[in-house]
């Protein structure tokens, strides 16, 4: 049953990283009588104060944190606050998850295999549930190649790193579970900030790819690597937030996956023209090749912020396509769309600029890295 005073109550886990935040906001933000609570690694109880401190105070009050950890037993949480989301969640938004590359084998299982695991329990055990949304990736695609459709998952495919192996263990427990569960799974493409401030919590993936293009050296035409007429689609995280929030309330949300993908189909070369534009470059079709991008991304003020270059270039460029067909047909009418490239790319850039510290040469237009 609901908690008194309120219709409804939603459990997310993942704060205070900026999807689970994103999503928080908007949900108090459109939900009013709904209480939220949120599962917080202890080390982190601290960001979480002072990230709610920033919500307004009304929707302060409709939230409860709890001290846990989502893939241990029981979520980390003691027995009576485990038998209150019992018996009070109605939804379940779980967005707890490592992404970080060169992340190794056994911690990304835990956290990602078995924080989907303990979730799945809860969900179990849950009175009053209608909707677990699970936080996957498209990138449990793997190195597949073409279209992808949302209702695949296992086709063979092998995986760049442990962060893509154990997301895709993840979605298969869930998979599972939704035979019996109310389970939608969510597929994000590569995601990227926010459209609106550039706010992110690890500036990597896209934004090393801004401070490739920026940082290349010389005053000349940064080369595209080879491969640009490859896919390549982002989407910004304020959009996944609405597009969650919309899918888990939707009564045919559940059973079903979906891609939340941009829609424009742009190439990696498009990606490429529209970061170097925004940040004063120009571009030359000479196709640089894979080995050189590596090298550049070993390169001062930029191998300290990336721990696999080579998982990045190949992530960026997997080459494959998402079909929307599930997300078209819940989102059709509600007015959430993805933003274009164009519309928010400068505020990427800039973004990218501000937190690795780059400044402009005279009369270049280039910036260089700061050391």
């Amino acid at each position: 049953m609901p908690r008194t005073g309120y219709e409804d109550v939603v459990l997310i886990t993942g704060f205070p990283e900026v999807g689970a935040r994103r999503l928080c906001a908007h949900l108090l933000a459109a939900e009013p009588r709904t209480f939220v609570y949120l599962v917080v690694l202890e080390k982190l109880l601290p960001q979480a104060a002072a990230v709610l401190e920033s919500f307004p105070e009304a929707d302060r009050r409709r939230v409860g944190v709890l001290a846990g950890d989502v893939a241990a037993i029981d979520l980390g949480l003691s027995g009576s606050e485990y038998r209150t989301l019992a018996r009070e969640v109605g939804r379940i938004h779980h967005a707890a998850h490592v992404s970080y590359l060169g992340i190794d084998r056994q911690t990304a299982e835990y956290a990602n295999v078995g924080g989907a695991a303990e979730v799945i329990e809860l969900a179990k055990n849950a009175e009053a549930l209608r909707a677990v949304v699970h936080h996957s990736t498209a990138h449990v695609s793997g190195d597949r190649k073409g279209t992808v459709y949302e209702e695949e998952l296992d086709c063979g495919q092998g995986f760049h790193d442990f962060v893509q192996a154990s997301r895709f263990k993840a979605e298969q427990l869930m998979r599972r579970a939704m035979r019996e569960l109310p389970i939608a799974i969510v597929r994000p493409t590569l995601m990227v900030g926010d459209s609106g401030t550039g706010e992110a919590d690890r500036l990597d993936g896209p934004y090393l790819l801004v401070l490739l293009i920026l940082g290349f050296p010389g005053e000349g035409a940064f080369p595209l690597p080879s491969g640009g007429d490859r896919p390549l689609d982002i989407v910004p995280v304020d959009y996944v937030a609405k597009a969650a929030h919309a899918i888990g309330r939707s009564p045919e949300g559940p059973g079903r996956t979906y891609h939340l993908a941009s829609c424009e189909q742009l190439t990696a070369g498009q990606v490429f023209e529209a970061i170097a534009q925004a940040g004063g470059r120009r571009t030359v079709q000479s196709h640089m090749p894979p080995e050189l991008v590596n090298a550049l991304l070993h390169a001062p003020g930029v191998a300290r912020l990336m721990r696999s270059p080579r998982a990045l270039v190949q992530q960026l460029v997997s080459g494959a396509r998402y079909d929307r067909r599930n997300t078209e047909a819940v989102l059709g009418g509600t007015g959430i769309e993805c933003p274009k490239l164009a519309d928010y790319v400068d505020t990427l850039v800039a973004r990218a600029v501000e937190e690795f510290g780059l400044r402009r040469r005279d009369g270049s237009g280039a910036p260089e890295s700061a050391r």
